[in-house]
């Protein structure tokens, strides 16, 4: 393990600052109804296209358009469930013709709500590619009800889907505010006509912290660092705005990683040592408050996203074991993200479930901070087995036990 990290961080060290931040997502975040659906998505497509070239004019490459709807009981409450599966199928087949991501929002937004909706996600989930959350804290506390609802789907959708893949596109989510680029979170409560971007900036960290080991220096280098593409972008999305009838929400400033565009390595240029390793946490703190730095409108979760999954350092390390659940929950109390992409052993039952949701949400909750759970129990797998995960979005890695 040794040896493949010293090659990593050797690796890690060619990476040049003119690697430019990519786009990840233009979210645009409208009110659909069952009836003008394909219009009041085409037009929502259009805005998200001008803008898109917008960036591309301007250097940046732009990975993907999204689209949130407000939260989709709204608009299936008056449908039999049978034609609620078709409306969502439906949506579904729209963003494939029309070349955008899309979210269906959160089935729950109090505690209180009906859970009729969380059956719905799972019959619909395993059939499309539409995201979708449940709030599971906010201002008003802990929703312990919404907790319970997030492992039941998350057990059944496991059950129903290859792999457990349709778990990768829910989320339960806590604390996190409305108009957040990032899916599966994206969400509004309604209105419409607003966007909001996010980029993919972890390149820019391993340059960053892979020069400077101090950590005063290294926090001051990175924020200035990440300063000049956000406000580029932010830039170009205010001129947006004013050239249209959208609003725009803000920009979170996360590094999002993916693939071997990774925050993992990133973290270990600045420890010189695994992930998981003393020091890690440091980092992400370092990360942290060079993001809150960053002088844009911030949303989202505006800190440090470490998606086990996506990230493909972060699988690496995961099959070797230098972090678990508890490390994760641990660098969430200085940053923001969570429990993204974890993978689980198939036998995790609803009841282990409830109590990984719940830790989640109570350490949301007792630091007012936007963290999120996205947990893919893998059926039939048990600890010590590869998974065999189907979507290039996702590093396949060795399943560990949950203690």
């Amino acid at each position: 393990m040794l040896k493949s990290f010293a090659i990593l961080l050797a690796a890690s060290m060619m990476w040049g600052a003119d690697a430019k931040p990519k786009v990840r997502a233009i979210t645009a975040f409208i009110d659909i109804d069952t009836t003008n659906y394909s219009t009041q998505i085409g037009e929502a497509v259009r805005f998200l296209n001008s803008a898109r070239e917008a960036y591309q004019h301007a250097g940046f490459e732009v990975e993907t358009i999204r689209i949130a709807t407000q939260p989709f009981p709204r608009y299936t409450s008056g449908l039999t469930r049978a034609a609620a599966v078709a409306f969502l199928i439906k949506l579904d087949e729209l963003s494939a013709k029309l070349g955008f991501l899309g979210s269906i929002g959160t089935a729950m937004i109090n505690d209180s709500d009906d859970a009729g909706p969380v059956d719905l996600l799972m019959e619909a989930l395993p059939r499309v590619k539409l995201n979708a959350s449940l709030v599971v804290a906010g201002e008003d506390g802990i929703h312990w009800n919404a907790v319970r609802q997030s492992a039941r789907l998350i057990h059944a959708l496991a059950q129903d889907s290859k792999e457990g893949q349709a778990n990768f596109n829910f989320a339960a989510i806590a604390m996190l505010k409305p108009y957040g680029p990032f899916f599966p979170g994206a969400w509004h409560p309604g209105g419409g006509r607003t966007f909001s971007v996010g980029l993919e900036s972890a390149n820019l960290v391993t340059d960053v912290l892979g020069r400077e080991r101090d950590p005063a220096r290294a926090e001051k280098a990175l924020a200035a660092a990440l300063a000049e593409p956000l406000l580029a972008a932010e830039k170009i999305a205010m001129g947006a705005a004013k050239t249209s009838a959208w609003t725009y929400a803000g920009i979170d400033p996360t590094p999002a990683p993916l693939g071997d565009v990774s925050i993992g390595r990133a973290m270990e240029a600045f420890t010189g040592a695994p992930f998981g390793s003393s020091g890690t946490m440091t980092a992400a703190a370092i990360i942290t408050r060079a993001v809150k730095a960053a002088p844009v409108k911030q949303v989202g979760y505006s800190g440090l996203m470490v998606p086990v999954l996506e990230d493909a350092l972060l699988a690496r390390r995961w099959a070797e074991g230098t972090y678990q659940i508890d490390s994760l929950l641990a660098y969430s109390a200085v940053c923001a993200g969570g429990l993204d992409t974890v993978p689980l052993p198939g036998d995790v039952g609803e009841e282990r479930l409830a109590r990984i949701v719940g830790d989640v949400a109570t350490l949301a909750f007792k630091w007012n901070k936007p963290l999120a759970a996205r947990l893919l129990p893998v059926p039939g797998k048990k600890a010590g087995d590869r998974t065999a995960f189907e979507d290039s979005r996702m590093a396949n890695t060795t399943l560990q036990a949950v203690k």
